[in-house]
């Protein structure tokens, strides 16, 4: 069984990882794992709907990446300070990630780059190492819009441009509160979607706002004792009736990304199969759990030891998942938010 951290370390090499897009979102590659024949094939990703059977729902993940990184400088001093915003608590009121962090006392003002009155106050540093931190204008999501940067992963070791604003979010996100954006989904596009429902496949989309912790490591060795990160999601009632539909009428869920899979398997319900919600999940799936709602994946290339690949395993055995990115590494295939993808079936 599984549950050791250690079982899911591969070697990567650094030039593989993406650090742009393909010149267009469909020109990605893409592995596809079929469980029943036990076999691999890379083709490209436009061959997607190709693999579809009429009655399959293909659940996306409609959250949209917000711009939550600025840049400021404090009033008093002048001092320079980044701040990458989590989570909204209340109007005007986020959880933030700030740098530097010493010398950030409450009471701070921190007037935000490019603005001549735009300005937050730092309140409270929490236990985690994060602040609240208090808007002057409550509209937040204006102000981030006018003067924010694209909150992209650490391993892209690159600022933020233009091209990210478009590219670094799918086509049909309309949910804003993401700091990470749905990677999955990135490589469709409207003429993809296309030739999907040509081929008899439908479509419902789930929310989960993807926090900044789905970049954090797992520290603890023993896959038991990690505490997963919280993050909001909601399926709604329209949503939960078109999957129960598909599921009676033979159909198969497949999700795009593995945030819609955590959405999806947090509203697992025993007795009517899916149950419509919202909230907070900490959902964390590892080996030897299995899906319940889900059966089919498309899903980019993921970090050696991270819970992203652990969910890959619950959709096919470890050792086969290791085998695939070892072929993936072979064949230089892009890892990561930019990166190529599999898809199981």
């Amino acid at each position: 069984m599984s549950t050791q951290l250690s079982d899911y370390n591969f070697n990567l090499p650094e030039e593989l990882i993406a650090q742009r897009p393909p010149a267009q979102r469909q020109q990605s590659r893409m592995m596809v794992i079929d469980r029943q024949k036990s076999s691999r094939e890379i083709v490209p990703f436009e061959n997607f709907p190709s693999f579809l059977k009429p009655g399959d729902l293909i659940v996306r993940n409609n959250t949209k990446v917000i711009p939550a990184r600025l840049f400021g400088t404090k009033k008093d001093s002048g001092g320079k300070v980044q701040a990458l915003l989590c989570e909204e608590r209340k109007t005007g009121l986020w959880q933030a990630m700030l740098k530097p962090g010493r010398r950030l006392r409450a009471g701070t003002e921190v007037l935000i780059e490019n603005s001549a009155t735009e300005y937050f106050t730092v309140t409270e540093k929490l236990a985690d190492g994060t602040y609240l931190i208090q808007f002057s204008n409550p509209d937040v999501l204006h102000i981030l819009d006018q003067f924010g940067h694209i909150p992209l992963p650490p391993y892209m070791n690159r600022e933020d441009d233009a091209e990210d604003r478009k590219r670094y979010q799918t086509v049909f996100a309309d949910q804003p509160g993401a700091v990470a954006a749905p990677t999955a989904g990135l490589h469709f596009t409207d003429e993809v979607f296309a030739e999907c429902a040509k081929n008899g496949a439908d479509f419902a989309d789930v929310t989960l706002h993807t926090g900044i912790g789905t970049f954090q490591p797992v520290s603890c060795e023993d896959l038991s004792e990690h505490q997963m990160h919280s993050e909001f999601y909601e399926l709604n009632s329209v949503t939960a009736e078109k999957i129960r539909q598909a599921k009676k009428n033979g159909g198969r869920i497949i999700a795009i990304g593995t945030t819609s899979v955590r959405t999806l398997e947090t509203c697992a319900d025993p007795k009517n199969f899916i149950s419509s919600g919202q909230g907070k999940t900490q959902i964390f799936l590892y080996p030897p759990k299995q899906p319940q709602v889900t059966d089919c994946l498309l899903t980019n290339f993921h970090l050696p030891k991270s819970t992203l690949l652990m969910l890959i395993s619950t959709f096919f055995p470890r050792e086969e998942v290791l085998k695939a990115y070892e072929q993936a590494i072979e064949e230089k295939m892009r890892f990561f938010s930019y990166g190529d993808c599999m898809l199981i079936v």
